[in-house]
């Protein structure tokens, strides 16, 4: 199994352990224990705690970000799912140095279509990348490797230098 397909499932198993958490609001760690029971690789088991634990104690300041974001539209009106798809990602970009942020975006508007509705794919397309201009403008975005190589690309070519990268 690759790699990447891989990752799509911890993140939708990441899904499952948020939604059941949010809904009873207690014993995360039973949750991560039940749905990530058949994960045997300690990588993927460490990527989707990671990912979990990063999302419950960033919270606060996902949902900041995502009702900054919100015109004529209320965050209690956003989707269960797409809420946590929505923390998930802003979460990608913040401490997942490794994954580039359209990666991200990607993983989040696949997973909608199975997990959410028809239009979620849209609406997640347009309010991440909009939290991931203002993350950049901010300079909060730390992405190493190939994170952020298309805008370095970008910028080079925008200014007709011939250097190598």
């Amino acid at each position: 199994m690759s790699k990447v397909f891989k990752r799509r499932q911890i993140r939708e198993k990441a899904l499952q352990v948020l939604y059941a958490f949010e809904m009873n609001n207690e014993e995360l760690q039973k949750h991560i224990d039940e749905i990530f029971q058949d994960l045997s690789d300690n990588s993927d088991k460490e990527f989707g705690m990671n990912l979990i634990f990063n999302v419950v104690s960033n919270r606060k300041k996902c949902d900041n970000l995502i009702e900054d974001k919100l015109s004529n539209w209320e965050m209690d009106r956003i989707a269960m799912i797409d809420k946590i798809l929505l923390r998930m990602g802003i979460c990608e970009f913040l401490f997942f140095a490794d994954i580039p942020p359209k990666v991200t975006i990607n993983e989040m508007i696949e997973i909608s279509k199975k997990f959410s509705t028809e239009g979620s794919g849209k609406f997640l397309n347009g309010i991440l990348d909009s939290i991931l201009i203002q993350l950049k403008e901010s300079g909060e975005i730390k992405k190493t490797g190939r994170g952020l190589l298309e805008d370095t690309i970008n910028k080079t070519s925008s200014k007709g230098s011939n250097e190598e990268l």
